[in-house]
C-alpha cells in the first residue's frame, strides 16, 4: 500500500485562513491528514491520497448533495457520511469558493449560539456553478 502524503504547509495555510475566523473551530490532527472541529464534530478534513492527490471533506445540506455529484471533478460524494462532499484540492481550485463551502460546513455543524457570530458575506448556501 503506497504511504500518504503529509498536507503541504501552503495547503494547510489557506484552510487556516478560513477557519480562523470561526469560533471554536480548532484544528487537530487527523488519522490522516488534518481536521477542524467544534466541539467534538469535525466540519473538514484534508488529507493526501495514497494517488499522491489531496482532498478536502465537508458537510453540505442534503439537498445539495446530488447538486454536487452532478457537477462532477473537483466535487466527489464520500463515501462516509450522510452528508458530505469531498473536493479535489489543486493549481485549479477556487480557493474563495472553497472558504465559502466550508463557512457553510461550520455553520451546519456549529452550534446556534456560535453561528450568531459568523460574519457571512453572501449567501453561499448553493452549490458553485
Amino acid at each position: 500500500m503506497a504511504e500518504r502524503p503529509e498536507v503541504p504547509v501552503e495547503i494547510l495555510d489557506r484552510l487556516r485562513a478560513t477557519f480562523s475566523g470561526l469560533p471554536s473551530c480548532d484544528e487537530e490532527d487527523a488519522w490522516v491528514g488534518v481536521r477542524w472541529r467544534v466541539g467534538t464534530t469535525t466540519v473538514a478534513h484534508v488529507f493526501g491520497g495514497e494517488d499522491g492527490l489531496f482532498r478536502i471533506t465537508f458537510r453540505a445540506e442534503p439537498g445539495e448533495l446530488m447538486a454536487f455529484e452532478q457537477l462532477g471533478p473537483p466535487y466527489f460524494r464520500a463515501e462516509w457520511g450522510d452528508n458530505v462532499v469531498g473536493m479535489l484540492l489543486d493549481d485549479a481550485t477556487d480557493w474563495d469558493e472553497l472558504a465559502e463551502l466550508l463557512v457553510d460546513a461550520y455553520c451546519l455543524q456549529a452550534p446556534a449560539r456560535l453561528v450568531e457570530q459568523v460574519e457571512r458575506p453572501s449567501d453561499s448556501s448553493t452549490p458553485p456553478r
